[in-house]
């Protein structure tokens, strides 16, 4: 299984990410949530993936991270 790669992320989707924590209002302690979950290495499947946070959601596919969604969106793929 493959690893999320943020240092190799292309600038047009960190510019994605950082708008949608703007814009969905991703709290500071949520960073830190998911800084904390970045630092253990998880393993994520080829596919559609997402990790809930219980106040918001961290979609990708494959290696990269690609959306935040808030705690009543729909996420598809396997949830980690």
């Amino acid at each position: 299984m493959p690893k999320i790669q943020w240092e190799h992320l292309p600038r047009d989707k960190w510019a994605h990410l950082r708008d949608r924590a703007k814009e969905r209002q991703i709290s500071q302690d949520d960073l830190f949530a998911l800084a904390e979950w970045k630092r253990e290495d998880p393993d994520v499947p080829d596919g559609d993936w997402y990790k809930d946070f219980g106040t918001f959601k961290l979609c990708g596919k494959g290696r990269f991270p690609s959306t935040f969604l808030l705690r009543g969106q729909v996420a598809r793929g396997k949830s980690l």
